[in-house]
């Protein structure tokens, strides 16, 4: 594990004393499992902003493609 020093706002900080204080689990692993949760909305984000690019650059082509096969007379 790595140790890790941090300045939390204090409204923050007192918050969480408080959810900790109901909830009965270690401000270690409460931090731990928040940037866990956050790491992974984090990820899913930049996928969501990855996708969303790599669509635009074959959006034109698909379009077009799919107008072509719209014209295709399929009658033998």
């Amino acid at each position: 594990m790595k140790t890790v020093s941090l300045k939390i706002d204090d409204s923050i900080f007192g918050e969480t004393e408080k959810i900790l204080s109901r909830i009965s689990i270690p401000r270690n692993r409460y931090i731990n499992e928040a940037i866990d949760y956050y790491n992974k909305v984090q990820k899913k984000q930049i996928l969501e902003k990855k996708l969303k690019a790599e669509s635009s650059l074959v959006k034109v082509d698909s379009m077009r493609i799919l107008k072509d096969f719209e014209n295709m007379d399929y009658a033998d």
